[in-house]
C-alpha cells in the first residue's frame, strides 16, 4: 500500500445502510476488500479464491463503498497541500506543481523558505534520470535545495548563471553545483564569475575563458534545470541589488515586475530590458525555453505576482512555491494565464 494512502476496511457497523447486509454478505465483502484495497490482488484473482464471477466481486467492491464498508482516505505528508498543487498545476498547464505550507506568521526569516528548497530536492530526485544534465541557476533557493540533496541518479550538474558575488561563491552556487554533483557522482562545470558585469564587452570576454565557455557548452544539453525567481525590489532580487540607483529607475520604468536568472519580465510575461543580458553571464533565455524541464523555486506573498509573471512567460514547466504565494495565484481574475507547457514567448520573438 502506497504510503501517502491510508485504506480503512471495517466489518463493522458503519451506519443504517450498512446494515441492510447480511452477515455473511457483510463478512465476504470485509473479505474481497482487503484482499483488493490491501493486499493489491485483482479482481479475477479475488473471484476464483471465492468461486464467484469477477463481476460479482466487482459489484461486492462497489457495494462496500456505497454503504461505507470501505472508506478510502488520500493523505499527502502535512506540509503538503495537496489540493492547492492540483489547481495551481491546472490554471497555468505545469507539468508539476508543489505546494508547502508557508512558515507560521513570523517564523519566516528569509524570502526563500528553506522548506521550499528541501521539497525541491525531492522533487529533483524523481525528475533527474541517469544520464540527464542538470543545469542550476543562481538563488537562495537553489542553494537551499541543493544543500538538502540526498538522491540524485548519476547525472551532469552544470551552473547556469555567474554568482551574485565572486567572493561568495565558495557558499553559493558554485558549492551547490558541487554538492548535486557529489551527490549524483557525475560531472561539475561551475562558473566562477559574477553575474552581473560592468558593461557587454568585459561580459563577452568572460563568456570566452576557458572554464566559462566549457559551461556554456552544455547549456543547449541541460535536460533538466532549477531556477528561482525574484520580484523587482530590495533583497528580492539580486540583480535589483547589483544595479546602480540609476539603472533600476531605468529598468523600473520599462515596467518589470520580475527576474529570473538575470532575465527581467513584465507583469504579462513579456521580457524587457533585454540589453542587461549583454552585460550577464547567464543562460539565454532561448535556451531556458528548449530545456524539457524547468523548476522555479519561489514562494511569499512578496514574490506572488513575480511567479505569476515568470509562468506567463513560457520559460517554466514546474513550480514549487507556498501557500502564501498559491493562494494569490489561484485568486487572479485577470485573463487565464497561457499554458507553461506551451513553453511559447508572449512577444512571439
Amino acid at each position: 500500500m502506497n504510503s501517502s494512502e491510508e485504506i480503512a476496511v471495517s466489518a463493522m457497523s458503519a451506519g443504517r445502510s450498512a446494515l441492510r447486509m447480511g452477515p455473511a454478505e457483510l463478512v465476504q465483502a470485509a473479505a474481497m476488500a482487503r484482499r483488493f484495497y490491501l493486499e493489491g490482488k485483482s479482481k479475477i484473482q479475488i473471484a476464483e479464491e471465492f468461486g464467484v464471477s469477477r463481476f460479482k466481486v466487482a459489484r461486492v467492491l462497489e457495494t462496500a463503498l456505497e454503504r461505507d464498508l470501505v472508506r478510502i482516505e488520500i493523505r499527502v505528508p502535512a506540509e503538503l497541500d495537496a489540493e492547492r498543487s492540483d489547481a495551481l498545476r491546472a490554471r497555468y498547464g505545469l507539468r508539476h506543481a508543489v505546494v508547502v505550507e508557508s512558515p507560521a506568521e513570523g517564523e519566516e526569516t528569509s524570502p526563500d523558505p528553506e522548506n521550499l528548497g528541501e521539497v525541491a530536492a525531492d522533487l529533483l530526485g524523481e525528475l533527474v534520470s541517469e544520464g540527464d544534465v542538470l543545469g542550476l541557476a543562481w538563488g537562495r533557493s537553489t542553494i537551499h535545495m541543493a544543500a538538502a540533496l540526498d538522491r540524485l541518479l548519476p547525472c551532469t550538474v552544470v551552473q547556469l548563471t555567474g554568482v551574485y558575488d565572486a567572493g561568495t561563491a565558495e557558499r553559493g552556487s558554485v558549492e551547490a553545483v558541487r554538492r548535486a554533483a557529489q551527490v549524483s557522482g557525475g560531472e561539475a562545470h561551475p562558473i566562477y564569475a559574477p553575474m552581473l558585469l560592468p558593461d557587454p564587452a568585459t561580459a563577452a570576454a568572460l563568456r570566452n575563458q576557458t572554464g566559462i565557455a566549457r559551461a556554456f557548452e552544455y547549456f543547449d544539453k541541460v535536460t533538466v534545470a532549477a531556477v528561482s525567481i525574484g520580484s523587482w525590489e530590495p533583497g528580492i532580487s539580486t540583480v535589483h541589488d547589483m544595479l546602480t540607483d540609476e539603472e533600476r529607475a531605468h529598468y523600473a520604468s520599462l515596467g518589470v515586475a520580475a527576474e529570473m536568472s538575470a532575465h527581467l519580465f513584465d507583469a504579462e510575461g513579456r521580457r524587457v530590458g533585454r540589453d542587461l543580458g549583454e552585460r550577464c553571464i547567464t543562460v539565454e533565455a532561448d535556451r531556458l525555453r528548449r530545456i524539457p524541464e524547468v523548476v522555479a523555486i519561489a514562494g511569499g506573498q512578496r514574490k506572488a505576482a513575480a511567479i505569476d509573471a515568470v509562468l506567463r512567460s513560457g520559460l517554466v514547466t514546474s513550480l514549487v512555491t507556498d501557500t502564501a504565494a498559491a493562494d494569490f495565484l489561484l485568486n487572479e481574475t485577470g485573463p487565464k494565464p497561457r499554458p507553461a507547457l506551451d513553453r511559447a514567448d508572449p512577444d512571439g520573438i
